[in-house]
């Protein structure tokens, strides 16, 4: 997916992001400055012990956001964790908090850079596989192994191409030292308590659109100077109100209807549930002729959707006509091509004995609706009215 404009708005606690291509809104991302973000490290304290099945065991842990976060005693890499109520532990959070759960969190911290990952319970050097270079993959990776002290991991990230080893070697130090300062913060803390705030996602989506990316309209003069600063040219420009100016408002109310309409008149209608996502194509007044085309119009523009609504965890599609593989094949392609460069990792797996394309993406963050939305106390979300 590519976006030549980007939009940041923040007020107050809150910050909005959205990403343009030739005018139309690709990805909207909301935060909230309060709640316990996405890769935020935390001192947290155990509230309670969890039974969970094959005889682990699960906590609960108060990491200070409005619900205990939850926290698996089993991790890859890590001995099983067996804590009391009352105890500390330094967690990271992987999924915030959304709808009636709260965040969840690991004790394998990982701390994100521009060119590397470093992972301090990790004792390898992997290397992202976009790196088409092998030969330039290798080359990042034995330099940093060679860097590599005491126990510790690291991945290379597909940026780091764009940058000459001597400065990757400099992030290292630098990674290195953020989690040093987390460490010493952590023994001097009273949980629960904040030890690290990622980075601006700002900054996440530049790097991600970098190739065709020509505006960044920020409402924030520091922001604005910091970008232009680090970009050696004028990019980033000034703008009060900037959801307003390129019509967002709009955009973010339309992005919330349940039905979105295909410009040849078929239909796309997205329910999400508490179990999984599902999807139905419906030819309604399509004028393009064939299904095929309808069904690759609509392939397109699902994974549109998924990106803007943050749809997750497992999606099930119903395309329209006829399910047989030979027909699914090409929009099972087409739903893979334009999510590969999703940072959710959106996986299609392929088609069920019913005739639905299943799919599996990452939740992270709460969808769109999670965000502005509550389901109604009285009716439970249910909504059906009587004849």
């Amino acid at each position: 997916m590519k976006a030549d404009t980007l939009v940041y708005e923040k007020k107050g606690n809150n910050v909005r992001l959205a990403a343009l291509n030739g005018g139309k809104l690709a990805e909207l991302d909301l935060y909230d400055d309060t709640r316990a973000g996405e890769g935020n490290v935390y001192l947290g304290k155990i509230t309670r012990k969890i039974e969970l099945a094959n005889d682990r065991f699960g906590f609960k842990v108060n990491i200070g956001d409005a619900e205990d976060a939850f926290l698996n005693g089993w991790e890859p890499d890590l001995k099983e964790c067996n804590m009391a109520e009352g105890q500390s532990v330094v967690v990271q959070v992987t999924q915030e908090r959304r709808a009636e759960k709260g965040a969840k969190v690991v004790r394998n911290i990982q701390i994100v850079g521009t060119t590397l990952v470093y992972r301090p319970f990790y004792m390898n050097v992997d290397v992202s596989s976009k790196i088409e270079d092998k030969t330039l993959a290798q080359k990042y990776r034995s330099a940093v192994w060679e860097n590599t002290t005491g126990q510790e991991g690291w991945a290379v990230r597909t940026a780091a191409v764009d940058y000459p080893v001597e400065e990757v070697l400099e992030e290292m130090v630098k990674l290195r030292g953020i989690y040093e300062d987390i460490r010493v913060k952590a023994r001097q803390a009273t949980a629960p308590a904040l030890l690290y705030v990622r980075e601006n996602p700002l900054f996440e989506y530049i790097r991600r659109y970098k190739d065709a990316l020509e505006k960044i309209v920020v409402n924030d003069h520091h922001l604005e100077e910091k970008i232009n600063e680090a970009a050696g040219t004028t990019m980033a420009v000034f703008e009060a109100e900037p959801f307003e100016k390129f019509g967002l408002e709009d955009e973010i109310v339309e992005a919330l209807n349940r039905t979105v309409k295909l410009p040849n008149g078929g239909e796309i209608h997205i329910e999400q549930t508490h179990a999984f996502v599902t999807i139905d194509v419906d030819s309604g007044s399509h004028e393009g002729g064939a299904v095929n085309s309808l069904n690759e119009e609509a392939a397109h523009e699902i994974a549109r959707q998924i990106r803007l609504k943050n749809l997750s965890g497992k999606i099930l599609i119903d395309f329209a006509g006829s399910s047989e593989y030979r027909y699914m094949r090409s929009l099972m392609d087409i739903l893979s091509s334009d999510l590969a460069d999703d940072p959710c990792r959106a996986r299609v797996l392929g088609l069920s004995k019913a005739g639905n394309i299943e799919m599996l993406r990452q939740r992270r963050r709460p969808s769109l609706l999670d965000t502005y939305t509550e389901e109604c106390p009285t009716c439970q979300g249910t909504g059906r009215v009587e004849k």
